[in-house]
This record gives structure tokens, C-alpha cells and sequence, in this order.
């Protein structure tokens, strides 16, 4: 695929949060849960260079604890409910908050990574002074 037929930011931010491949916007990305296909089964590109971390993960957990404790804390102070009626709430909220989101915030930063041409650093040659 030529450089001039990339896709626009936006349409690559779209591809990823809707777990399609981010050359194409067409093949699936993943083949399970959170488990990678080799390749898209439209274009046909190869999904090596993808590297996506914990960074996924990273951001669900930031975005889900302030959810979930903001509104613990606003119901403790509130309320002051038992601990057995904290647990039944917040639980399930908590896996919800973090378990849902999650497929689409990885396919979201590989889409980012493939837009912005991401790879590994390199040291730079110098030559000795």
C-alpha cells in the first residue's frame, strides 16, 4: 500500500476501537480475546511489528480506579454502607470497567502504533571524536 493511501488519524483511531486491522479497516484483529491473529485475513498484513505492552492495561487500570473510587468514596461518605454492600457494588463495576474496554484500548494503540510508523529505538552512529 502506497505512503499517500495511508489512513487519516482519525480513521485509524476508528479502525482500532473497533478491533479492525489498521492497514485496511476490513480483517479482524484478533482471533480470541485478546490474542493477536497472525495476519489480517483481508489485506494480508503481518501483525509482527506489533508490540503493544502493558500499555493497554496501563490506561484501563488508571481510567477504571478513578471511576471506581471516586465512586466509592462519594458513597462511603454519603451512605456509609457495610463492607459485604461495598464489595456486592464495586466488584462487579470493577470488572466491568476493566474487563469490557480492554480489547478496544489495545486495538486502539496498535492502530496508533501502524499510523504512526512506531518502532523500536535505535542508537544512532557516531563516529568517535
Amino acid at each position: 500500500m502506497p505512503d499517500d493511501a495511508l489512513p487519516t488519524l482519525t480513521e485509524s483511531a476508528l479502525r482500532g476501537i473497533a478491533c479492525r486491522c489498521p492497514r485496511c479497516g476490513k480483517g479482524k484483529l484478533y482471533a480470541g480475546f485478546i490474542d493477536l491473529r497472525p495476519n489480517c485475513e483481508a489485506c494480508g498484513l503481518d501483525y509482527a511489528f506489533i508490540d503493544a505492552g502493558d500499555g493497554p492495561a496501563i490506561f484501563i487500570i488508571m481510567i477504571a480506579g478513578a471511576i471506581v473510587v471516586g465512586a466509592a468514596l462519594i458513597v462511603e461518605i454519603k451512605y456509609q454502607p457495610p463492607f459485604w454492600l461495598h464489595a456486592a457494588l464495586w466488584l462487579p463495576l470493577i470488572l466491568a470497567t476493566t474487563l469490557l474496554p480492554l480489547r478496544s484500548m489495545k486495538s486502539l494503540l496498535i492502530a496508533l502504533q501502524y499510523h504512526h510508523k512506531a518502532a523500536p529505538g535505535r542508537l544512532i552512529d557516531r563516529e568517535p571524536k
